[in-house]
């Protein structure tokens, strides 16, 4: 194993499951130390266990909880080099029907909740005039399909706030980036797929076949896979890598089609 971030220290949000906790047990083999953050106490409890992370509940609409988990870290570390913004919700609704609540909801934690963690940390890695931010977004930022309204619009905003970031920063010596993923075996997709078998009157397993066999790869992601992408854009190896939107989803060229009606 590399250590490629000897001497770092990272924060992560949505840590406590699927792409996030593969991000942090992935920092941590590799020499970071690591603030992992969620709002599941219990799975981030038994992450921190299994890990040696430290870890903080945390919600990322929180303004205040948000400004006192980027202190926590810089008084624990002495400094905070790695950002990766991986909290994310996802509901269903199509334009016409979107619920205002459930728009509001989900900008809050996908887009807001990414904005508030850089906004508190980009002060300490301009002082140090150093740091790397990684946004996790998502493919559907550039198909969105039906019933992903709300979602694809967050992630889109996403993509967005990323570049904005990089080109105001950059100066600064801060690089942000962004990695939109295709379809990934997270409790979040079983959730979607779930909802999919039951409404289809099919099977779990079922769905997710019918998305892999309309992937140039033939299968579905792995966290960790998703994760070492994730690393690349936070570590050295991407020195000059900044405003990058990095797609890894198996060659599904139209990621839309792969979710279903």
């Amino acid at each position: 194993m590399s250590a490629r971030f000897a001497g770092r220290a990272a924060l992560v949000t949505g840590a406590a499951s699927g792409i996030g906790a593969e991000i942090v047990r992935g920092l941590v083999a590799e020499g970071a130390r690591v603030l992992a953050l969620d709002v599941q106490a219990a799975a981030l409890d038994a992450l921190a266990r299994e890990s040696g992370c430290d870890m903080s509940r945390c919600d990322v609409t929180d303004e205040t909880a948000v400004r006192g988990a980027i202190a926590c870290a810089e008084r624990a570390f002495g400094r905070l080099d790695i950002v990766v913004n991986a909290a994310g919700i996802v509901r269903n609704d199509d334009v016409a029907d979107i619920d205002d609540a459930v728009w509001s909801r989900l900008l809050d934690v996908n887009l807001s909740g990414a904005m508030r963690v850089c906004r508190a940390a980009l002060p300490g890695m301009r002082r140090r005039r150093a740091g790397a931010v990684v946004n996790i977004a998502s493919v559907a930022a550039f198909n969105a399909s039906p019933g992903m309204a709300s979602y694809a619009a967050s992630k889109a905003g996403l993509v967005a706030l990323t570049r904005a970031l990089a080109q105001r920063y950059g100066v600064d010596g801060i690089r942000a980036n962004c990695l939109c993923p295709g379809w990934v075996r997270t409790p979040m997709s079983e959730q979607e797929m779930r909802e999919a078998a039951q409404a289809r009157g099919t099977q779990l397993e079922a769905e997710f076949a019918q998305l892999a066999a309309r992937i140039a790869l033939g299968r579905i992601a792995r966290p960790d896979e998703m994760a070492r992408c994730a690393l690349f854009l936070a570590s050295d190896d991407a020195s000059f890598v900044t405003g990058a939107v990095l797609v890894a989803d198996g060659g599904a060229r139209t990621p839309a089609s792969a979710r279903a009606n």
